[in-house]
């Protein structure tokens, strides 16, 4: 408890954080000397992550004058899997960082519980988290000491852009809708799967929303929509948010073997594209990523059209120079899961959702909620 006393913990100040905040994300990407590690760069907007969400927060700890820990929040209405599916105040923690010198020392559980205070304050019901499965310490921080419990595993899904085209199949139309079109199509098709934003306008409205496409059988027409609200038979839809304008991912500390295998696969690719050779696109220096979210399909046909839609967002990236992986997130049980391209080196199979009810009366709820199994789950481009 007097250890606590001394650090004080605050709201960010961009005037005077920056730079000291950066620095310690540094220093907390630092891991075994056999691990391939991460790194984010924010190109100077440590607050970047949660800058687009509706109601968001950074909180710094500092002791002695050292800045020795730091977290984000951010606020949202959605909906959830509940008997009665009523809106759900919740509240995102994410960026948890305390430096290596100064951890065990409680600074990670006063900075969440500081956090959690000023979720009380804007009537949040529920706190969540993602974590990687395999993070131990992260898991028992949240899980034994904070009060969380384990919630959902979706699938983080990672597949690397090349240099020539994908082949679209010709019996698939492609289109691009109207952003008054998507937002009611996610409303009436995904308004009752489990973390739904009901501000899903603000997303789509976003710059960083580069569109949502649908996919149809060729020879259909969707043009029907706007008339009597039928659709074809079978159909899908995505959008794609442009993660790169916020921030930027390299690669460090990958063995030799990688930097070769990278280097001579995207030669191969460039020159022969038809040998289909599986290339490792630069990732060794800053590079950028669309992220697909508000996958959707309807019909007999709709796993064939989410693969056209993946083909068709990859073709997009190529005539992107910074964009160098496509990355979506998606229940561990959705059914359109094996319909994603995706590499198995790049992808993690479980991500670890956690939850938490802030109040009392919520409690009841939350029990509810980790019992009923669901299989689709929205996933916000802005807390990616």
């Amino acid at each position: 408890m007097a250890f606590e006393e001394k650090v004080k913990i605050r709201s960010y100040d961009g005037r005077t954080d920056r730079g000291r905040v950066e620095d310690l994300e540094r220093r907390c990407e630092v891991g075994p000397a056999q691990s391939v590690l991460l790194f984010t760069d924010t190109m100077g907007d440590p607050i970047c992550r949660i800058r687009n969400s509706p109601l968001f927060k950074m909180l710094v700890a500092e002791l002695n004058n050292e800045l020795v820990g730091v977290i984000q929040g951010s606020i949202k209405m959605v909906t959830l899997a509940t008997p009665t599916r009523d809106p759900a105040v919740v509240g995102y923690v994410l960026g948890l960082r305390v430096s290596p010198f100064h951890r065990r020392k409680g600074i990670g559980s006063s900075l969440v519980r500081r956090l959690e205070e000023w979720f009380l304050s804007n009537h949040v019901h529920f706190a969540y988290m993602a974590t990687e499965k395999d993070n131990e310490a992260s898991v028992k921080l949240f899980t034994e000491k904070l009060g969380f419990v384990k919630f959902r595993t979706p699938s983080i899904l990672v597949n690397p852009v090349h240099y020539h085209s994908l082949r679209i199949s010709r019996g698939v139309e492609i289109a691009k809708l109207k952003m008054e079109e998507a937002e009611y199509l996610y409303r009436r098709f995904m308004g009752s799967t489990d973390f739904f934003p009901h501000d899903i306008d603000r997303i789509l409205k976003n710059k960083l929303s580069l569109g949502t496409w649908v996919a149809y059988p060729r020879g259909e027409s969707w043009s029907e929509l706007r008339c009597d609200g039928r659709l074809p038979t079978s159909w899908a839809m995505m959008s794609v948010w442009n993660s790169g304008d916020l921030f930027k991912l390299r690669v460090a500390k990958a063995p030799l073997s990688c930097h070769i295998y990278s280097k001579s696969s995207r030669l191969i690719d460039r020159i022969f594209p038809c040998l289909s050779i599986p290339a490792l696109p630069d990732v060794f220096h800053p590079f950028g990523f669309y992220f697909m979210y508000g996958l959707h399909g309807e019909g007999p046909r709709s796993g064939a059209l989410v693969r056209s839609l993946c083909r068709f967002v990859h073709n997009m990236a190529t005539e992107c120079k910074d964009c160098k992986v496509i990355v979506t997130e998606v229940g561990g049980c959705d059914g359109l899961r094996p319909e994603i391209p995706h590499w198995k080196l790049l992808s993690c199979p479980e991500d670890l959702w956690c939850i938490k009810a802030l109040r009392k009366e919520d409690e009841n709820t939350l029990l509810g909620l980790t019992k009923i199994p669901t299989r689709g789950l929205f996933v916000d481009p802005r807390e990616v």
